[in-house]
């Protein structure tokens, strides 16, 4: 037996040799992913898990070994811990002769059950990876003579990055090697003793210095030496002879390759049953018969370096290089990530890549060869597996995990080759935007409005919205996840101009109509509508963590049908007798604020902002985190007011503290409205972003249970919620928080609102009287009790009258649906309800966010991040317009100056966005790259000709061919773009943000924008390329030159798709991490510790090696690290953490600056100076392309790189870092802030060091005061500035008393020596820990470990 132990953290199921064979079939398949043996061959062409156990292998040659063959001195034990193998000889067998170049040989007793594969001996000073086969080797089949190629193309490209650039099997970049000059350890060799300080050279670029205005891009993608290209073959490709004929099949030819070397030499190469060998063909003769010297080699890498000197050395060197990249950077991920910028890269002959385009990739899906996946089956299936233990659900988590990252792989392939024309319609007939696709198992729609079918509600608008409405509804209801309840596999896809949606295919629809196929909901928008009892009673399950309804609306019978979702949502039992539900755009209710209804008005607050708006649709819905924070919001409601109203009954009859003068019954109806109109009006008053609702109520089944049993327990655990000051997140067993909620594997946002406490006069009293109660049992509650709860339920519109419990009708507003009589109360508390929730949206959650971003708690850095930021309020980005109001007519506008800035340049490329998207519908697919540059011309481009871009004689043979290609009948005009200008495209940018956002932009060109709202071209050139799929040539643009435009159609390299899909989770990890984070903010670090690393193994168990969740859990390992003292282990969890945030996030994505600035922390602390200054550098570059100079966080990095460069004594460039520090910390955090107090003393300490007194007590001084006015004398950082202020003084009358010596008596005089100490790396470490928020966790530690 061979087992392998690896440290990265991935576990790989037990596979069978089949599964592993297959797995060698596509560089895509991400089931294993332990280390270079899933996803890199090995160095002869074998995948290393399959070599023997398949027959697909078979080479003895120990010159093909890729592993390094240098000193052990230098080798990295990390690394060493990942290549460890162990070999467990269980019976004396046979003995194998070994030799290794240069050593004597040896015997070597083997089972002889036993094949030894990829089995590592060590000699004295190397290593050596031999394969050898103890058994007869089975022969070669086609399919595995195509693997074994593969496996070597694989190897000869695994140090090329263009299959990332290209965005091509979830490959990606990452640039962290070419600033830590490849892996970080402690015994690194770059580790820097005292005594080499001087030879760090710290200067930094001049465009990363502060002030500087220039925004280079191309050190976003420095160039990593590992990537120059090492020749081992010129041409690598199928032969045209293929396939063998009849005659020499029966010789055993599989295949045959054409080659060309290094050296020049033409080749022909048979691929036989027994292995490879030259044939004399030529490009023009076939001759099959084997070359004289003939050679026949089991492996094609031991033929090609019999045949040629050159790739034998190149390989050999090309392989050593490969085992040192670190396997983060080779692992694939989940999920593919495109860059938006590349390098013009060479297109290099390639056989497999060429096979992959041309056979459609469907007779070579993953893991079944020949055959297409049935997409709908695996999904479903995986999903019906067992949970009932934990090994069960990661299994059941892992699969689902699998399939649902495939199917996203393969939808987006699909929508790319359906919108670039390769897939017939299956109503090839139609028009075609009315036609559908099938490919692959997979059903295409494209996102316009066929037959008229959402002409009500907005046509094409709508058409487009829905897909993603839909989306949401599918994630929703794949996180409540009910058991025998079925949604489809559904991705959407923006791609060129085209919306495309994807979804798997219900067995049977499409052999019946759909009025056959629908056994419940409508087809027509409510016209006619059905139901079915075993729906009914599936979705009445998903009702409560949902908040729908169960509710009747009239068929066209006029007859009461009961529903539990929206009409629209349908149920159609499949062939395989599963309940699908689909068409899920309403599963949330409508927002009211962009939905004007006749004869309703909305509520004040609302009104208030001129709502409401006309939208260019009708299907505008309140997001799910809304809804949870809304219910929140009347459960906290609910809970005060039936506590007030206890109080005061309890008050009145005892007769000893008495509220008021007037009855009881007087002062319950009025505390009711009161408390509602206040906790309604003040945006304080309670909390934002609580805690779910579900987990402070009572269980599911004791839903319809009495007063005592249900509201009692509200009752005694709601006040303690209230009083929790820590971040906590709850979910009940039902509920997944939603994606952009666990984004950063992070937890829901804390409860905020602990002043709601106070606001109340003696809600204390009624806590106890609470308390009190739910000790009763149900019997002892006197009726007036009872009524308190039933008043409070009424007032904060809970459908239940015994228990709190808001649920909402998805169908109300819905253009059709009718309701019964009998159930028009309920339809008008529905009602009041949406206005309610439309108005807390911008009464309470918009202003929330805003006050976040004052206080810093929300520090979003771009678009992404602050369109999730938002998003995890429940606010939908058309309140983008609103929210940028908000911010304007904040007191504080000058310190929301960042927020004001990313959310206009977020506005302005959304709505280029908006108008790129019909620009391209307009374009045929020759002149797309000249389109894309014309349009980035006009939007970012200072030169006012709108087409001069192109060269004059294309530009008339283009218009000529376009002409003669309109005579045919029915051709369309496709020049309609060129006519574009630059003033054009702004007015409609203007009329854009007004319509959509409602918002003034007052814009008419690029420049006047940039002028207006201090924006970065640069910046506005990244939002829009992210947001529309574009790629351009990574070069400096001269945005500004008026004779010249900035983007010709060269610099147009790519457009991809934009993709959505679900993302599962993996609750029990998660479940795990947020036990974990409360430890820790409990400051049990070590079991916090404990449950994170169970988590990461959890983690690791369901998603494999990558995921932006693992990249959380890893930078917060390291944290605690870090914290625990272990600094090694730290640095190394945070290499991992920036690595994977490069490949999964992107490399300029502002986590990504985020890790950089951690790991240079702990670079620092271990002593690596210089890779820690190269880290900030490269972390301040992306944040100055991300979001410019002027932000909070630049005056953090700024700080630490202040404090590194004084550690190594370069004092001038410290002060530049730091005193830009100080700048943004005034204006971001305001004067008295202690972040400013800090940074003067961090100011006046390199002044300290310059010897420049005088500065130095200015700063001082001013942190002095600010300490002494916030926290006052006695605190021990007043104490601390205090005597620093001391010292300055008696050194600065020190240094004028040698300068008068020096003046009074010259060269004579005798001079004290002054005390100049460099500043210890204890104390600059102990700095940066300090503003990096970590000095107390680590004083805390070290007293109690």
């Amino acid at each position: 037996m061979v087992s392998k132990t690896d440290d990265i953290p991935a576990s790989v199921p037990s596979c069978n040799p089949v599964d592993l064979a297959r797995e060698g079939e596509t560089a895509n398949d991400k089931d294993t992913t332990s280390k270079t043996a899933s996803k890199d061959p090995c160095a002869c062409g074998h995948r290393g898990d399959t070599a023997v156990m398949n027959g697909d292998a078979g080479h003895d040659q120990a010159e093909e070994a890729d592993s390094k063959q240098d000193s052990n001195a230098d080798a990295d034990p990390a690394e060493d811990a990942n290549e460890q193998e162990v070999i467990v000889i269980q019976d004396t067998g046979f003995t194998v002769k070994i030799q290794a170049p240069g050593t004597e040989p040896f015997d070597l007793q083997v089972s002889p059950v036993l094949a030894l594969t990829w089995s590592k001996v060590q000699f004295n000073t190397f290593f050596l990876k031999y394969t050898t086969h103890l058994k007869v080797l089975k022969p070669y089949t086609v399919r595995e003579a195509r693997i074994h190629i593969r496996h070597i193309r694989d190897l000869l490209k695994s140090l090329d990055p263009s299959d990332a650039y290209n965005g091509v099997d979830c490959n990606s970049l990452s640039f962290l090697s070419v600033f830590t000059d490849g892996d970080l350890g402690d015994t690194g060799k770059r580790k820097k003793k005292g005594n080499e300080l001087e030879q760090i050279d710290c200067t930094p670029p001049e465009h990363i210095l502060p002030g500087s205005k220039e925004r280079p891009l191309v050190p976003l993608q420095p160039q990593n030496k590992d990537w120059k290209p090492m020749q081992c073959l010129k041409v690598l490709t199928m032969s045209g002879w293929n396939p063998p004929p009849g005659n020499r099949k029966m010789h055993g030819d599989l295949m045959y390759l054409y080659i060309v070397t290094v050296e020049d030499r033409h080749v022909s190469i048979t691929a036989s049953t027994r292995g490879f060998y030259l044939n004399q063909s030529t490009t023009y003769v076939f001759n099959p018969k084997p070359a004289n010297p003939s050679f026949l080699s089991h492996s094609l890498v031991e033929l090609l370096s019999q045949i040629g000197a050159a790739f034998k050395k190149n390989f050999t060197a090309l392989q050593k290089k490969r085992v040192q990249r670190n396997p983060f950077e080779r692992i694939a991920t989940p999920f593919q990530v495109y860059s938006w910028t590349a390098p013009q890269i060479d297109h290099a002959m390639d056989c497999v890549r060429a096979e992959d385009a041309y056979t459609s990739r469907l007779g070579y899906e993953e893991h079944i060869p020949g055959q297409t996946r049935d997409w709908n089956e695996e999904l479903q299936t995986t999903r019906e597996l067992s949970r009932k233990n934990l090994p069960e659900r990661l299994l059941r988590e892992r699969a689902i995990f699998k399939v649902h990252s495939d199917f996203a792989g393969a939808a987006t392939r699909g929508a790319m080759a359906v919108i670039d024309g390769n897939v017939m319609a299956i109503n090839p007939g139609e028009e075609t935007r009315m036609q559908m696709f099938i490919w692959n198992n997979i059903f295409f729609s494209l996102g316009f409005d066929v037959r008229d079918h959402y002409r009500e509600l907005g046509g094409d608008a709508a058409a487009h919205a829905a897909p993603t409405n839909d989306l949401n509804g599918v994630r929703a209801y794949s996180a409540v996840d009910v058991e025998g309840l079925y949604t489809l596999g559904t991705v959407v896809v923006d791609y060129r101009g085209y919306r495309v949606t994807a979804q798997s295919i219900i067995p049977g629809i499409l052999e019946r109509e759909q009025e056959q196929s629908v056994i419940y909901g409508s087809i027509d928008f409510g016209k006619t509508v059905v139901s079915h009892p075993k729906y009914l009673e599936l979705l009445e399950k998903t009702s409560r963590p949902l908040k729908v309804q169960h509710h009747a609306v009239l068929n066209e019978k006029d007859t009461a049908v009961e529903l539990c979702s929206s009409v629209e949502c349908k149920g159609i039992i499949g062939n395989d007798s599963r309940h699908y539900i689909l068409d899920l755009l309403r599963t949330f209710p409508p927002d009211l604020n962009y939905l004007p209804v006749e004869g309703e008005e909305l509520a004040p607050e609302s009104q208030k902002l001129v709502f409401p708006r006309q939208h260019r649709h009708r299907l505008a819905c309140l997001r799910q985190e809304l809804i949870e924070a809304f219910v929140e919001h009347r459960y906290l409601l609910f809970m005060k007011m039936a506590a007030l109203q206890l109080m005061q009954q309890k008050a009145n009859k005892d007769k000893t503290a008495a509220l008021h003068d007037t009855s009881t019954a007087d002062a319950e109806s009025e505390s009711k409205p009161q408390a509602l109109e206040a906790s309604e009006k003040v945006p304080d008053g309670t909390p934002t972003s609580p805690t779910s609702s579900e987990s402070t109520l009572s269980p599911d089944d004791a839903e319809a249970t009495t007063v005592s049993e249900n509201s009692a327990p509200e009752n005694q655990e709601a006040p303690a919620d209230l009083k929790s000051a820590v971040p906590t997140a709850n979910t009940n067993g039902t509920h997944e928080p939603s994606a952009a909620e666990r984004q950063n594997g992070g937890c829901d946002s804390p409860l905020e609102g602990k002043e709601a406490d106070e606001n109340i006069p003696g809600l204390a009293q009624a806590k106890e009287l609470a308390e009190s109660l739910a000790a009763e049992d149900g019997s002892g509650i006197d009726p007036k009790s009872r009524e308190v709860v039933l008043n409070a339920c009424k007032a904060v519109g809970s459908i239940s009258n015994t228990s709190f419990d808001i649920r909402f009708n998805p169908d109300i507003f819905s253009p059709g649906v009718r309701f019964p009589d009998d159930s028009t109360e309920d339809i008008q508390k529905q009602k009041q309800l949406l206005k309610d929730a439309a108005a807390f949206l911008v009464s309470f959650q918009a202003p929330s966010f805003v006050k976040d971003c004052l206080d810093h708690s929300s520090l979003p850095m771009d678009g992404a991040t602050m369109t999730e930021a938002l998003h995890q309020r429940g606010i939908n980005m058309r309140y983008l317009g609103t929210v940028l109001e908000f911010v304007d007519n904040m007191p504080a506008k000058a310190q929301l100056e960042h927020i004001y800035r990313i959310g206009i340049s977020e506005l302005i490329t959304r709505c280029a966005k908006h108008i790129f998207k019909t620009y391209l519908q307009g374009v045929e697919l020759s002149a797309l790259s000249a389109a894309v540059s014309h349009f980035l011309n006009c939007l970012l481009s200072s030169f006012p000709d709108a087409v001069a871009h192109l060269p004059a004689d294309e530009l008339v043979s283009r218009r000529k061919s376009r002409k003669r290609r309109n005579r045919v009948p029915g051709g369309g005009d496709n020049t309609a773009w060129a006519s574009l200008t630059p003033s054009e495209l702004w007015k409609n940018i203007n009329s854009e943000a007004q319509s959509y956002y409602h918002f003034n932009l007052q814009c008419e060109s690029v420049d006047q924008a940039v002028e207006k709202y201090g924006l970065q071209k640069i910046t506005l050139l990244r939002e829009i390329s992210i947001k529309t799929g574009i790629q351009i040539l990574i070069k400096e643009y001269n945005f500004d030159s008026r004779h010249k435009p900035a983007f010709t159609e060269e610099d147009i390299l790519n457009i991809f798709p934009v993709v959505k899909h679900v993302n599962p989770k993996a609750s029990d990890a998660f479940h795990f991490f947020q036990s974990g984070q409360a430890k820790v903010q409990q400051g049990f670090l070590k079991e916090g510790c404990e449950l994170i690393n169970e988590a990461l193994n959890l983690f690791n168990n369901v998603y494999g090696a990558m995921h932006v969740e693992i990249c959380a859990c890893l930078r917060l390992l390291a944290r605690l690290n870090y914290i625990m003292g272990d600094h090694p282990e730290a640095l190394s969890n945070q290499q991992k953490a920036v690595l994977m945030s490069e490949r999964v996030l992107g490399i300029e994505h502002p986590n990504t600056v985020q890790e950089y600035m951690h790991l240079a922390l702990y670079c620092f602390a271990n002593g690596q100076l210089s890779t820690a200054l190269k880290l900030l550098y490269r972390a301040r570059y992306l944040m100055l392309v991300v979001c410019a100079e002027d932000h909070p966080e630049m005056a953090l990095l700024d700080s630490n790189i202040g404090l590194v460069l004084h550690g190594v004594m370069e004092y001038d460039l410290s002060l530049r870092f730091l005193e830009n520090a100080l700048a943004i910390n005034s204006k971001y955090h305001g004067p008295r802030s202690l972040k400013v107090a800090l940074s003067h003393h961090l100011v006046a300490r390199v002044y300290e060091s310059k010897a420049e007194f005088r500065s130095a007590l200015q700063h001082e001084k001013e942190g002095y005061t600010r300490y002494k006015n916030q926290v006052g004398e006695a605190h021990e950082k007043t104490k601390e500035s205090s005597e620093y202020l001391k010292y300055l003084t008696q050194q600065a009358v020190a240094l004028q008393r040698t300068m008068n010596e020096i003046y009074k008596n010259g060269s004579n005089a005798s001079i004290m020596p002054l005390k100049f100490t460099a500043p210890s790396m204890a104390s600059v470490l102990e700095q940066l820990n300090i503003i990096n928020g970590l000095a107390w966790h680590v004083i805390l530690f070290d007293k109690n470990p």
